[in-house]
């Protein structure tokens, strides 16, 4: 089933994609991300230009995103204050992405840019996510055998930011400064990978706002 995309001028199968869109829904579902960091690099290597394929798939990232928070809500595991300060970021990171990606597209260089950030931020972040997962397969043990479970918390300079408010769905009294600023990063960075900020925003809330994976 051949479908003509105007935009990136060529015809693709349509079952494809529709593949796509459900494998990143679900693991959306599953691990709380919206897919984009999936769906844009699988349509750049089934031939899409990066830049339709960055714009296309923040498209499937909404309706996965939206599911997911469902999903997870029913089992009382959504920070509703946090997830207000990190779309009030994200809101203003868009529009400072958006700026951006017009910039490196006068420019001619926005194809070269999003290939460069997918490399450098999936290895990166790969590498953090298998380091937490070794971790946790091998736990540390105190002196009389029994396993030391660390408990999880934020980065000293998240400890340094003022004006601090409690999350009490994630139990951390911290700046909101913090997440606002995450939130506003992550807003740039999917604008211009097309990406939803979950694989960017997990293992941030994990390492430097030091919350617990099931609210994360």
């Amino acid at each position: 089933m051949d479908v003509y995309l105007p935009i990136a001028n060529l015809s693709v199968n349509g079952l494809v994609l529709i593949a796509f869109g459900v494998m990143t829904g679900i693991l959306s579902g599953l691990f709380g991300v919206g897919g984009g960091f999936l769906t844009t690099p699988l349509l750049i290597f089934y031939g899409i230009p990066p830049t339709v394929a960055a714009a296309s798939a923040a498209t499937q990232v909404t309706g996965a995103s939206v599911s997911g928070v469902i999903a997870h809500a029913r089992r009382g595991g959504v920070d509703y204050r946090m997830g207000a300060v990190l779309v009030g970021g994200g809101v203003l990171g868009a529009l400072i992405g958006a700026a951006l990606f017009q910039v490196l597209q006068s420019f001619g260089q926005i194809d070269v840019v999003i290939n460069v950030l997918y490399v450098a931020m999936l290895g990166s972040i790969g590498t953090l996510m298998m380091r937490e997962a070794i971790s946790a397969l091998r736990p540390s043990r105190s002196p009389d055998g029994k396993p030391v479970v660390q408990k999880r918390r934020h980065h000293p300079l998240v400890a340094s930011l003022p004006y601090r408010w409690r999350f009490y769905g994630s139990g951390l009294y911290i700046s909101p400064l913090a997440p606002l600023i995450l939130g506003t990063l992550v807003g740039i960075l999917t604008m211009l990978m097309g990406i939803g900020g979950g694989f960017l925003m997990v293992p941030a809330m994990l390492y430097i706002l030091g919350m617990s994976g099931k609210v994360v």
